[in-house]
């Protein structure tokens, strides 16, 4: 694998820990601000919004910028939204702070996948993409449970402060790793937006928002449902939270390596399996150690559909796969405040803290549905897209984009 994917995962690790960091703060966030845990859930939801408006707005916006330079922008957009979350004076603050951060989120890993993807063998571009996402990962196991830790120990705010380091330090391995790689000038926006033609590219989509979704549905409130019905400390959150981050580097590798091989049956298995996990996690969330290995197994299965759903859009979105990989990225996050909204209203409901796993469950259980769908369409007309005039214009130009 090139040198240049290195930096992208160090990018990818700075943007990975304040996504999820969130997780393990919110009560002492919410205590600070005086407001309930489903109201501090908003920094989670505000943050996803931001990702699903940012991906085609920034993506559209640096269109004649070249790709290392776009990448560059956003990861100073990330390092002010960051600072400014970390001096937020009251909660809206703090909100706008993360909305700004998150503005930067799906263009970096919508134009990150496109750049590794090329950057490789057409027959390694699965791996590629998975390799970028293991800075993700890998925040996961060490950047959210260490700023978790410093948020717990010394305060939320240095936390951010810590986020915002991280950023700076992903800015520059970009400028100094990753290759130029201009935009191609016969690149127009309206030949991307044709990519929304193609029903599988949506439906590919639509499998990200609710599949992922059904994750961030019991991960958003991780940490008030282990305290409270599995009985954990609040320290344990750290290390909770490290599991969940193992599972989903474990998940994001066998991802990368079989998508390549068996996408669609390596979707129904992860999806499938999903939401099985999900739905029992409403009664293993009372045990302890099967608490820990529900959330082991909700990161592994969960991760596992990144790599194969990214790589399916750049798949069928053809000759014009930028928006389209950050509009997927910005699914991503729309699955994920869905989630955390609807994980919010369940609580508030009075159904307690472990009704966000039936949400999630739910919302798995569907996108493996659309997951089936696909995979039937794709059998009933396999030479639709060999013979229509549009699907080959669209695939000539393809070498030229990567």
């Amino acid at each position: 694998m090139p040198l240049a994917l290195l930096a992208l995962a160090i990018g990818a690790f700075g943007i990975g820990t304040t996504e999820f960091v969130i997780m393990g703060l919110l009560p002492g966030i919410a205590a600070d601000y005086g407001v309930s845990i489903p109201t501090a859930g908003l920094l989670v939801t505000g943050y996803a919004l931001g990702v699903v408006v940012g991906a085609p707005l920034l993506t559209v916006l640096g269109n004649k910028v070249s790709r290392k330079r776009m990448l560059m922008v956003l990861m100073g957009l990330f390092v002010v939204g960051n600072l400014l979350s970390a001096l937020a004076p009251s909660f809206g603050v703090m909100l706008t702070g993360r909305v700004v951060a998150s503005l930067a989120h799906g263009s970096f890993f919508g134009i990150g996948s496109v750049v590794a993807a090329g950057l490789v063998a057409p027959d390694k571009k699965a791996g590629a993409i998975a390799t970028m996402f293991t800075g993700l990962t890998v925040a996961n196991v060490v950047g959210v449970p260490l700023g978790t830790f410093i948020g717990q120990a010394i305060g939320w705010r240095t936390t951010f402060a810590v986020v915002a380091a991280l950023g700076v330090a992903g800015l520059l391995g970009i400028a100094r790793l990753v290759p130029a790689m201009p935009r191609p000038a016969g690149a127009r926006l309206r030949g991307e937006l044709k990519a929304f033609r193609n029903p599988q590219v949506l439906l590919a989509m639509a499998m990200t928002v609710l599949g992922f979704g059904g994750v961030f549905a019991a991960i958003t409130y991780i940490a008030p449902m282990m305290t409270e019905i599995a009985g954990y400390s609040e320290g344990a959150v750290t290390w909770l939270l490290v599991l969940f981050g193992t599972g989903m580097f474990l998940g994001n590798l066998l991802g990368g390596r079989f998508a390549d091989r068996a996408l669609m049956p390596l979707l129904y298995t992860t999806l499938g399996g999903l939401a099985v996990v999900l739905a029992l996690f409403t009664v293993t969330a009372h045990d302890k150690v099967l608490a820990a290995l529900s959330i082991l197994l909700v990161g592994a299965l969960g991760f596992a559909t990144v790599p194969p759903l990214q790589k399916r859009v750049l798949d069928q979105a053809h000759g014009a796969p930028t928006l389209a990989s950050a509009v997927n990225i910005g699914a991503f996050n729309l699955g994920n405040a869905l989630a955390a909204w609807l994980g919010g209203l369940v609580i508030a409901a009075g159904f307690g803290y472990t009704a966000p796993n039936w949400v999630g469950a739910i919302l798995a259980a569907a996108a493996l549905g659309l997951a089936l769908w696909s995979a039937a369409l794709e059998r009933r007309a396999p030479a639709a897209g060999a013979d229509a005039p549009e699907a080959v214009d669209a695939r000539v130009p393809a070498p030229v984009h990567h």
